[in-house]
């Protein structure tokens, strides 16, 4: 089978991805709101990880606010995690945020979700705050996480592999 390729999210991949956030979170946005978000949102990057079947694996999504990458999702298919593709999407989703001249990336994520927490901090993310009761199902924190780009002319990307 043809190794999964990432590249940038089309209308058409939005009823794959919905059915994905509805597997992944306990608040899942509505189709319609990720649609909106890819057609309207002028600040809107979304990224999918394509098997070479047409399914959807992963997907990841930030917004661009001045110098800011704010990433609102990243997810993979349940049937396909333990096989490298978080990585894979989060590290093109740094790359992406890099390549548009953003100084930094941040994101929320439970306090419970160690699995996440893990790659963002293998990534280079640094724990930097939280956001008290930010999840409405079940009022759990958010930890609020932050990486610089600014200041990495010496960051050998050795974390991202």
């Amino acid at each position: 089978m043809a190794e999964p390729v990432i590249r940038p999210i089309r209308e058409e991949d939005v009823p794959k991805i919905h059915e994905i956030e509805t597997l992944c979170f306990a608040m899942p946005w509505s189709e319609a709101s990720i649609l909106h978000d890819i057609r309207e949102n002028v600040v809107a990057r979304w990224l999918v990880m394509e098997g070479g079947d047409g399914r959807i694996l992963a997907y990841a999504g930030m917004w661009f606010v001045l110098d800011e990458a704010h990433v609102c999702n990243v997810a993979v298919h349940p049937d396909e995690r333990g096989k490298g593709y978080g990585r894979r999407i989060f590290t093109a989703l740094i790359d992406l945020a890099r390549e548009n001249s953003m100084s930094m990336m941040t994101l929320e994520v439970r306090r419970s979700n160690a699995a996440a927490q893990s790659l963002y901090h293998s990534c280079g993310f640094l724990d930097v705050g939280y956001r008290k009761r930010y999840y409405e199902d079940n009022r759990e924190d958010a930890l609020i996480m932050y990486r610089e780009f600014a200041s990495e002319e010496n960051f050998d990307g050795a974390n991202e592999k």
